[in-house]
């Protein structure tokens, strides 16, 4: 095998049915997947790099955190600031769920969301149909908790099926479908029992001791993800969130009690493992019979149900070697907060090259308010992210990392299958204007290889330094890049480097 080759294709290594390696991200092991639809499935994925995530339920309403305020545990997000007696958790989640009830998103248009998705470069979606409440942004037959509901006032409308017409409209726009769904479901009187008051974000009984009542809530969440996959089109992503319940071990539990326990003196614990077998190789493979090649994403559960791993608002330090995506806030919170703050597109655009050049996926979250809508500020932010990946999305799209990654401001990817260089120069703030001399040390272009920049397309003149090469920016180029933050540099190496 050629040299070049060798040092790059640590990537698809995971995503061989022969390759029996586990890979671990800070602590959390990466299990290969053996399905060949599958990983065809994630090397098309780890193609698209950009993606959109929305947190959206009838808790936009008090513009609060999604789901966690009626969690009975202990901590800032879990944390009762609306409704008129917070002070009282049962009389709190009464008014809660009753935001069921006036839930009524009148400017909702997804086409417009759709566009302004694409027009960035997002390439899928993942939207919430289920939070932890749950609440269903869907037509379920399995509950009246539900946007389609006689009781909520957003009912009558044409597009109340709100997860079908966010589905239609993104994949009419070429993206893909996920749908996020929430294992745990705090709504349920199969998972919260009545007869127990709720004590953590766990289930409230002993699922050894009521395996029948157990058993129910095993179905109605197979049931539920099963209409998912079967009356709203293709759907390339389950996204399944609340990783506590799973299947869990002797081991685990007394661990997760001893780590849990070690961190309080009055031995009080907050949330610890349970027991919580969701059959959840059942449900892949029923969920499979019905959207052949589906990418399943069980988070921070370990095992091959986790096709790829999501570090959730943080970028890791160090490229991964399996496929990964990191979920970011865009702006404000995971759900609707009135007066969100967004990113600057400089930021944005650096934090999207440097995940893109450790080998992984941007899911960027944007959350809609109760009315249907989004902040203009979000609009902005795509449209200035849309606009630098017209002329870049070379360097972005359909690349693989490649070592060393990043050195100094520069960040690097090759394109798949190939030996082209992105060479991407990350700007200063507020600096408008190329160097006149871009130095990389890296990578040198075979002989007589071009060098040029994305967005212009000429020959840049260019001599060998040491390992690597020192590129002359031209006076006009310099100062009328053809975008702004960042910059990407395109040549080819030889084969054979190393």
């Amino acid at each position: 095998m050629k040299k070049l080759l060798t040092n790059l294709c640590f990537t698809f290594l995971v995503l061989s049915a022969s390759a029996q390696m586990v890979h671990e991200f800070e602590g959390q092991k990466y299990y290969p997947e053996d399905d060949p639809l599958v990983n065809e499935k994630l090397n098309q994925w780890q193609d698209l790099k950009f993606g959109l995530l929305m947190h959206w339920g009838a808790y936009s309403q008090w513009g609060i955190v999604e789901s966690w305020s009626i969690c009975p545990e202990d901590y800032g997000w879990c944390q009762r600031k609306k409704g008129n007696n917070p002070e009282n958790y049962y009389e709190y989640v009464k008014e809660y769920e009753g935001l069921k009830n006036s839930f009524n998103p009148v400017d909702f248009n997804p086409e417009k969301w759709a566009k302004a998705a694409s027009d960035a470069g997002m390439k899928y979606l993942v939207f919430t149909t289920k939070h932890h409440d749950g609440f269903c942004m869907f037509d379920s037959k399995y509950t009246d908790y539900k946007v389609t509901d006689e009781a909520c006032a957003f009912h009558t409308n044409p597009k109340a099926n709100i997860t079908k017409e966010i589905f239609d409209a993104f994949r009419n726009e070429g993206l893909w479908a996920g749908a996020y769904f929430s294992k745990p479901d705090w709504h349920s009187d199969y998972y919260w029992d009545p007869y127990f008051p709720p004590f953590n974000r766990n289930v409230n009984y002993d699922p050894e001791a009521y395996p029948e009542k157990w058993q129910k809530f095993v179905d109605f969440t197979h049931n539920q993800i099963l209409e998912l996959m079967t009356d709203y089109g293709k759907i390339d992503i389950l996204w399944l969130d609340g990783g506590w319940v799973a299947k869990s071990s002797k081991e685990e539990m007394q661990h997760s009690l001893i780590r849990k326990g070690m961190g309080t003196s009055s031995g009080f614990l907050k949330s610890f493992a349970v027991n919580q077998d969701i059959k959840m190789d059942e449900l892949v493979e029923k969920a499979r019979k019905k959207q052949p090649g589906l990418i399943v994403v069980d988070r921070a559960v370990e095992g091959k149900n986790q096709n790829y791993l999501t570090p959730e608002n943080k970028v890791p330090e160090e490229a991964l070697p399996f496929p990964w995506e990191s979920c970011i806030i865009a702006g404000g919170g995971w759900s609707y907060v009135p007066d969100a703050q967004y990113m600057s597109p400089r930021k944005a655009i650096h934090m999207l090259v440097d995940i893109v050049a450790k080998g992984g996926n941007l899911l960027y979250n944007i959350a809609p308010g109760p009315d249907g809508t989004w902040h203009d500020e979000a609009y902005q932010l795509l449209e200035a992210m849309g606009e630098w990946i017209q002329v870049n999305g070379e360097a972005i799209y359909s690349t693989r990392a490649i070592a060393p990654y990043k050195e100094a401001n520069i960040c690097f990817t090759r394109k798949k299958d190939s030996n082209t260089i992105n060479a991407i120069y990350l700007a200063d703030e507020g600096q408008k204007q190329l160097p006149a001399e871009i130095y990389v040390n890296s990578f040198q272009p075979k002989r007589g290889a071009k060098v040029s920049l994305l967005g212009d397309g000429k020959s840049l003149s260019w001599k060998k330094s040491g390992n690597g090469m020192l590129v002359q920016i031209p006076e006009k180029l310099r100062k009328n890049p053809p975008a702004g933050y960042a910059w990407v540099l395109q040549f080819e190496i030889a084969e054979d480097w190393k």
